[in-house]
């Protein structure tokens, strides 16, 4: 075979500069990169609960981020957190009688078990909350001193956020706007979204509603708050400044806010570059909720008979800051696209013995400069596949003409490879491999029947491999099997 030029698939962020959305200054910029190197916090789960595709859609969203910021030769060093203390894994423990860690290692694990399924590039570090609580106490320390936090009638530590002057700068808000809390605060559940006054660093221990549950401090027992988890390990790992901080649209007020007020009057330094938000996920056209029935896992999907892949196109295909649909006809349409792909793999892989015609090369560069300018372009998805398909239908009518060579095939398989370092959706496995041998031995013997016309015999092999989820597909070099459901 003559060697593949892979010159033209080489790219770098340098010759395709890449321009992401900020939410804090709500415009495009070009990503600021020191050194080849990104420093990258993505929000994690609260390990109560089995996570549902609405936090999916953002997990995958990063993983997107993570896997574009690689194509172009960029090192990552991401964290994201795993928040195991928080009223509701308190709860959760103490309704079931077991200790924090009994509570929450089942769902961590089943945590780290979906992001193997959806394909989600693990992370370098995810560090859990309650192996961090002497760092938020240290940074408690720091901000009393300061003159940014004070202890609360209720003896919980409060940030008082009209000290800090910039708070309001990523959600837009001013802070004279804003209902500035006092002494008589209590510390409320940090989820309230609609909470707006001075936000809690340290719970004061209840005996009640956290049981057993609690850390000594210099201010007492009790536990750090939510939004403080999340910038004391940030600093802890990635430094008091990161390049991308990234999350559900939903954390930006007051999570977010809060987690630069904190960092920045703690460090004195800015806290993150550039933030980025993902967009809500909803169910045909309805707000996810159990009361609506229209509240789903991975677990529920994959129950469904759809695979990992499918799931992952489905969250994957709409641009980030578009708020997604999900439907079933959707998931069902994302089938037929990904089969269609698998397809084109699978006949690009049968290409043996044929000589090059000079007409590949030119439609891979584009493809992948194409497929690369849209990344570079604030992640712009649907760009970036419609060069894909493009790619496909070109290449399938040089096939269907016999002017795709093998070492063409080779090539438009390399560019396939470079794009699904991206995607993650396609399978370069040898089909036979995938097939067990107990249907390729069923449809060699139907061959054999269908020759001797034993048509009841060639039936029930028919059947029987069917009934397995594979069907039988002639091609111009014989009879084969093709699954069913299933692509990956």
């Amino acid at each position: 075979m003559t060697p593949v030029d892979t010159k033209h698939l080489s790219l770098n962020f340098t010759n395709c500069p890449i321009q992401l959305f900020n939410t804090e200054r709500r415009a495009k910029q070009t990503l600021n990169i020191e050194n080849g190197q990104i420093r990258l916090y993505t929000c994690g789960p609260t390990v109560y609960n089995f996570a549902h595709i609405g936090n999916f859609r953002t997990y995958v969203f990063e993983d997107l981020l993570r896997r574009t910021l690689k194509f172009f030769g960029l090192k990552v060093k991401q964290v994201m957190n795993l928040t195991d203390v928080d009223d509701k894994t308190i709860k959760g423990a103490i309704t079931k009688g077991v200790t924090l860690n009994a509570f929450t290692q089942p769902y961590k694990e089943a945590f780290f078990q979906d992001l193997a399924t959806l394909h989600i590039e693990p992370a370098e570090v995810y560090p859990a909350a309650t192996d961090y609580i002497q760092p938020m106490i240290e940074m408690i320390q720091k901000l009393i001193e300061k003159g940014f936090a004070y202890k609360g009638q209720d003896g919980s530590i409060y940030y008082a956020i009209h000290k800090f002057p910039r708070y309001g700068c990523l959600s837009h808000l001013k802070l004279d706007e804003l209902k500035v809390g006092a002494s008589e605060r209590v510390a409320a559940d940090e989820y309230d979204k609609e909470n707006i006054s001075d936000f809690v660093l340290w719970k004061n221990y209840d005996s009640v509603r956290d049981g057993q549950i609690y850390w000594e401090s210099p201010f007492g027992p009790g536990r750090p708050g939510w939004h403080l988890e999340c910038s004391a390990m940030a600093m802890q790992l990635l430094g008091d400044t990161i390049d991308i901080h990234v999350g559900g649209v939903d954390n930006m007020f007051p999570h977010h806010e809060n987690e630069i007020a904190q960092s920045e009057a703690c460090s004195g330094q800015t806290f993150v570059k550039h933030w980025m938000h993902a967009e809500h996920l909803v169910v045909d056209g309805k707000k996810m909720s159990k009361s609506l029935g229209n509240f789903y896992t991975l677990r529920d999907l994959l129950k469904k008979g759809y695979v990992g892949v499918e799931v992952r196109y489905m969250l994957l295909q709409t641009h980030y800051k578009t708020q997604l649909n999900f439907t079933f006809e959707g998931l069902d349409a994302v089938r037929h696209s990904l089969r269609r792909v698998q397809d084109f793999i699978r006949r690009i892989q049968e290409i043996k013995g044929t000589k090059d015609s000079g007409l590949v090369s030119p439609v891979v560069e584009s493809t992948l400069h194409a497929f690369a300018k849209a990344l570079a372009d604030d992640l712009n998805i649907s760009v970036a596949l419609a060069a894909l398909f493009e790619m496909i239908r070109e290449v399938n009518t040089l096939c269907d003409k016999g002017q795709v060579g093998e070492s063409e095939a080779a090539e438009i398989l390399l560019l396939l490879q470079k794009i699904n370092q991206v995607l993650a959706i396609f399978s370069f496995e040898t089909p036979l491999d995938l097939i067990p041998p107990e249907l390729q031995d069923a449809l060699e013997q139907r061959n054999q029947a269908r020759q001797a016309k034993n048509w009841p015999e060639a039936d029930r092999l028919r059947d029987f491999i069917q009934s397995h989820g594979y069907i039988i597909e002639d091609s111009v070099k014989g009879a084969r099997l093709k699954k069913i459901n299933r692509v990956d």
